[in-house]
């Protein structure tokens, strides 16, 4: 391929339409939606380019859900951690939740805390999970942050130096399945300049061949930044 991204960013969609197209309970297409993530953290860990790799695994708004689907998505994502933390450690990747934590269950948070320890000094690729997260709240936060570290005059500079993704740079390529075309208040300082792939699959219906053809159509876009 010509060129990859540095940062490659997901938005998981489509557990639940998948499930529900096979008879399935939806909470099986959630935990097959967990299943193709670690499958496709574990791909992109072989891609040397690929420096960060965000999640959206559970935003601000998915409070609104019923009680008994969120705990199953907390469940399953404690159990994704416990199953893969060395794992992810051998395979040196580092993982780091973005958003506010202290909403989860205390199991889920040491949890969290635990890998986010664990594998911090990994230095191959980034994995960015964003949970309890929503990017207009991001860049609330970051204002607020450089207001009272004393700046008057705020800039992009320390919008981007303050966010919770931060060092993480500006995402290259998104690509949301389901065929929903809209970024859905996910880091939405970071999309400025973004390529943005809708693919119609469900998510649970990613797979190596799939995310190397999302790659390649990458590859032969031409970003011109605003430029000509």
């Amino acid at each position: 391929m010509k060129k990859l991204p540095t940062h490659i960013a997901f938005i998981m969609d489509g557990n639940r339409r998948w499930a529900k197209r096979r008879g399935l309970n939806k909470m099986l297409g959630h935990k097959k939606g967990a299943e193709v993530l670690v499958d496709v953290i574990k791909e992109l860990s072989k891609i040397k380019e690929i420096k960060f790799a965000s999640f959206f695994t559970f935003s601000t708004e998915n409070w609104n859900r019923e009680q008994k689907e969120i705990s199953a998505i907390f469940k399953l994502v404690e159990d994704m951690f416990e199953t893969h933390e060395n794992e992810f450690k051998n395979l040196n990747i580092k993982v780091v939740a973005v958003g506010d934590i202290s909403r989860f269950p205390i199991p889920m948070q040491e949890k969290l805390i635990k890998v986010q320890e664990n594998t911090k000094n990994n230095s191959g690729l980034t994995m960015l999970m964003a949970l309890n997260y929503g990017g207009k709240d991001d860049i609330v936060q970051a204002v607020n942050k450089a207001i009272a570290n004393g700046k008057k005059s705020i800039t992009t500079k320390d919008i981007s130096e303050n966010l919770l993704t931060y060092p993480a740079p500006d995402i290259d390529f998104l690509i949301r399945t389901s065929g929903e075309q809209r970024i859905s208040n996910f880091m939405l300082f970071n999309l400025a300049y973004s390529e943005l792939y809708f693919p119609k699959y469900n998510w649970p219906s990613m797979n190596k061949k799939r995310l190397l053809k999302a790659l390649n159509i990458y590859s032969n876009r031409n970003r011109r930044f605003g430029g000509n």
